[in-house]
């Protein structure tokens, strides 16, 4: 496929109808940990714990989106967006969540929010579950190893649908649950921690998770669609994989890469069964899907959410270097440098993360041509800036860099909507500075530049001000700050 992409691009480059939105996360924004009746989290404990968290903080106040979502969500609606991706906190709905009791001030909490996003015109999409597990659950059944996740999951699910259906029309189960089983069970660097059996544990948390949105996906449409008349589907990451050079074993890691990273989660829904490839390497240590399971899980999306930043370069390798079983077991290097040394990108502030923004387009080629050219949102694209305490504001707000990486991306995917990828909406991660997980608040990934300083002010970045006006139809030119 052809890596040139545009300099630039224009919202006339998309559909009349395309949406456009910004994206957070209940743990990383919302604060008011003990406010509300909300339980704790493994988030809670997990950054609590000495030595988890890079700069040693934690997400007890975040950015206070629970306090100042009113400002928010007027400042998305200034700023031209349409729609705002956001999840709920499981343990705000159910403190110990178990499902026994609801927390009337949780399900007020986000029907205040949900009322003013469509107050200014803005569409909620709600993630049901981005990380955040009810610690009571980890600690009483083992959380996502247990099956009786699945049932707590659907309960939980169920309430949010009854609850907030007549005005919310389009779900998401689950967030990224390769994060969950990889960085919570295996490397151990994501709450829950767990490291100890990581030849088993992900697989058995990726099994689960994968039950508990079929179920909650079962619940959503015998119940609740056809009167309300919304949309379900899943998120799942992706970097692309590219092979490092044209050698076939090269070609076929690189396959067996995008197996082990996208089709662990994709092929159980679209063909009733983990890859292949998975299979073969990974033998007993795989759960298995009974065929109540398989029926459950086929075709349980209405639309296919992608949350892509980067592109890596794959090399076949007898042993794979890096942390964890589940990468040990696909053979691969990744590579961030082409055979003659040149970077494959451009890097942001992440060590993972580079700007590569052909491997969109790849990527979403791939999904159209192997699941069925599935409606497709992008529902996580952005990069990150280092955190400089030293910085004046207006440096820290003129970020040029950000711009060029929405400006490519965007345009590569408006690329591969014309290529016939059913892509409906994007939405950049993330509209606010805010708690980047295990590294704290060391990394900015914001549209917005959050003053953690003072008493958590907001200010539009240069980034976000091109958005405004290339949503208004200024051909996205850059905007310099004022």
């Amino acid at each position: 496929m052809d890596k040139e992409i545009p300099n630039d691009v224009s919202r006339k480059d998309f559909p009349s109808d395309f949406l456009f939105g910004v994206a957070t996360s209940a743990y990383q924004v919302e604060g008011a940990s003990n406010e509300g009746g909300r339980g704790d989290s493994i988030w809670d404990v997990f950054a609590r714990t000495k030595g988890n968290i890079l700069d040693g903080s934690n997400g007890d106040i975040a950015v206070d989106q629970y306090h100042l979502y009113k400002e928010d969500v007027e400042l998305m609606s200034k700023l031209g967006f349409g729609a705002y991706r956001f999840s709920v906190s499981w343990s705000r709905i159910f403190p110990d969540g178990l499902g026994t009791k609801v927390n009337e001030e949780g399900i007020a909490y986000y029907n205040n929010l949900i009322n003013a996003l469509l107050d200014k015109g803005l569409q909620p999409y709600f993630t049901l579950y981005h990380w955040d597990l009810p610690n009571h659950l980890q600690e009483s059944v083992g959380g996502w190893l247990s099956d009786k996740i699945v049932k707590y999951f659907a309960i939980y699910a169920e309430t949010c649908f009854a609850s907030f259906g007549d005005r919310v029309k389009h779900w998401i189960t689950l967030n990224e649950p390769l994060q969950t089983s990889v960085n919570g069970h295996d490397i151990g660097i994501f709450a829950p921690g767990r490291s100890e059996n990581s030849s088993t544990e992900p697989y058995l948390a990726a099994h689960y998770q994968l039950l508990a949105h079929a179920a909650a996906v079962s619940i959503y449409k015998k119940k609740f669609q056809a009167q309300q008349g919304g949309e379900i589907g899943i998120v799942v990451d992706c970097e692309w994989a590219e092979p490092f050079s044209d050698k076939m074993e090269d070609k076929i890691a690189a396959a067996r890469r995008l197996d082990f990273h996208f089709g662990w989660y994709l092929d159980p829904i679209y063909f009733g069964d983990y890859p292949k490839t998975m299979r073969e390497k990974l033998g007993d240590r795989l759960p298995k899907f009974s065929d109540e399971d398989r029926e459950l899980l086929r075709n349980s999306v209405d639309f296919l959410g992608i949350n892509h930043y980067t592109t890596r370069l794959i090399a076949h390798a007898t042993t794979s270097p890096g942390y964890g079983h589940h990468y040990q077991d696909q053979h691969m290097e990744q590579i961030v440098q082409y055979p003659g040394g040149e970077a494959i990108g451009e890097k942001a502030a992440s060590e993972w993360l580079y700007i590569v923004p052909w491997g969109i387009r790849s990527l979403l080629n791939y999904v159209a041509q192997k699941y069925h050219n599935p409606k497709i949102y992008i529902t996580e694209n952005g990069m990150d800036d280092e955190d400089d305490p030293k910085a004046l504001l207006h440096e820290m707000l003129d970020d040029k860099k950000r711009v060029g990486y929405y400006k490519g991306y965007l345009a590569a995917i408006a690329q591969a909507i014309k290529d016939g990828v059913d892509v409906r909406g994007y939405f950049a991660w993330s509209f606010l500075d805010n708690f980047e997980w295990a590294q704290g608040y060391t990394k900015r990934f914001g549209i917005v530049y959050v003053d953690y300083k003072n008493g958590l002010s907001r200010h539009p970045k240069s980034s976000a001000l091109w958005f405004s006006r290339f949503l208004k139809g200024d051909e996205g030119k850059v905007i310099k700050e004022d």
